[in-house]
């Protein structure tokens, strides 16, 4: 789960990590007072979406005069946003973060995120900030420094002072790095993040270290932990059939093909998208219904799929472990009758039961193409949907 600027920026406060002064508006009548109460003599308007490179985007703006700052918020409040990260989906401005513009001397980065090579939480830091991190990975890669926490001794005083010397800190900055990495590392544990950055970490005249940017990622497995930052959750950024699915507890993710994919297993979904791509087609979707696919379920997840207008064609692939064959059959059929199906489906079906759920559906008068084997079902999924 992502969480926005603002969002992001109220957890570092928490735990007293160094931050602009700055207020989130939902309505331009806000702005007005907003200015006021930032003592500066310019302000920051910020788009707050789920995406990276908005300023490239025209989603962060620079403003000198409460005029400009009007006609700014005008624009973009209530607008939407497409960056290079957003895959070009627009989503949706519902505030903004005004903030306190500062005096910036350098800028630099600083990420903490979860290493799975390693095994370790790891921070990423470089003396490059406000660019593109893997940007400066293909052209500079010497200025990226990684540091790996072991986990039974936590952030270490000598890796605070490597990093320090590593970004050329001096002073009151140099303190300020070792403080901040350990609030960054026990903010990650205690709220399950998954993934912190601050790019970019900016020092600024007076020699303070202070995150001009933050994003957080929260691990989803460990959101019932976290109730207090589920309510954080904006879903008006994420797709809504994903949404949709996860309110039935269905693992969705929309792509681009035309083949529908249902399957019960998420290395089995994977191996069927692989199938349709070695055979010619595109998936349209990976959905997993789970070990308990239950009629309801899987009603809901020929709903999903059809959602998408490109679905030409849907390739269903279960095994029945759990859940005998039969059952699932009638499961499918009776999903297929209530959304009234009209594009062919072609259903694999291996586990218990097997010769009788092929039967029922064989039996059933429906649109529905039972298959040998999974190489068997692709092929004919990849035929039936014009390929």
């Amino acid at each position: 789960m992502n969480l926005h600027e603002y969002q992001s920026k109220a957890l570092f406060s928490d735990y007293g990590i160094g931050i602009p002064t700055g207020y989130v508006i939902t309505k331009l009548s806000e702005l007005d007072a907003v200015l006021t109460r930032i003592d500066s003599r310019g302000w920051v308007v910020k788009a707050q979406v789920h995406a990276g490179a908005r300023g490239k985007a025209g989603g962060v703006k620079l403003v000198n005069t409460p005029q400009e700052a009007h006609e700014v918020a005008s624009a973009l409040l209530g607008g939407s946003l497409v960056t290079t990260q957003t895959a070009g989906k627009s989503l949706p401005i519902n505030c903004l973060l005004i903030e306190e513009t500062l005096a910036i001397e350098s800028e630099l980065y600083l990420s903490l995120l979860v290493d799975r090579v390693t095994r370790t939480h790891t921070f990423v830091i470089s003396s490059e900030g406000g660019m593109d991190i893997e940007e400066v990975a293909e052209k500079n890669p010497e200025k990226i420094l990684s540091i790996h926490i072991d986990p039974t001794v936590g952030v270490m005083p000598y890796q605070c002072r490597e990093v320090g010397f590593a970004l050329g800190l001096k002073g009151e900055a140099f303190k300020q790095i070792g403080v901040l990495m350990k609030k960054f590392y026990q903010l990650t544990l205690d709220k399950d993040i998954s993934q912190l950055e601050i790019n970019p970490l900016v020092c600024t005249s007076d020699n303070q270290l202070i995150a001009l940017d933050a994003k957080v990622n929260i691990d989803s497995n460990a959101l019932y932990r976290q109730p207090e930052l589920v309510k954080m959750r904006d879903t008006t950024q994420e797709d809504a059939r994903e949404v949709k699915a996860a309110e039935h507890e269905l693992n969705y993710i929309a792509l681009e093909g035309d083949i529908g994919c249902m399957v019960n297993g998420a290395g089995l979904a994977m191996a069927t998208m692989d199938l349709i791509k070695l055979n010619g087609g595109e998936p349209a979707n990976f959905l997993d219904v789970g070990g308990g696919a239950t009629p309801e379920r899987v009603a809901e997840a020929f709903k999903l799929i059809l959602s998408s207008p490109d679905v030409k064609s849907i390739l269903v692939n279960i095994f029945g472990g759990i859940v005998r064959c039969d059952l699932i059959a009638e499961g499918i059929i009776k999903a297929v009758q209530e959304v009234g199906l009209t594009i062919p489906v072609v259903v694999r079906l291996e586990g218990t039961n097997v010769e009788l759920g092929r039967e029922k559906l064989a039996k059933s008068g429906l649109r529905i193409i039972t298959a040998d084997g999974l190489a068997d079902a692709a092929v004919k999924a990849v035929e039936l949907a014009g390929k």
